[in-house]
């Protein structure tokens, strides 16, 4: 039960792709559904609570 530098090494697998939607490696591989738009979902990912960020100045240099 070791949960620290020997743990690391077991780490290998992707988790995230790109997603064909938005361009972004959020596209989880075994759940099948993107984490930033909510592909293959026919409408696009987005919450209330993400407006805030949006509002923001410096939304425009986030990688988005």
């Amino acid at each position: 039960m070791t949960k620290g530098t020997t743990s690391m090494g077991r780490r290998i697998g992707k988790t995230h792709t790109l997603c064909r939607r938005c361009g972004r490696v959020t596209f989880h591989i075994q759940h099948g559904e993107c984490g930033a738009c909510g592909y293959p979902s026919p409408k696009k990912r987005g919450y209330k609570w993400g407006a805030k960020a949006i509002r923001r100045e410096d939304y425009r240099h986030w990688s988005h």
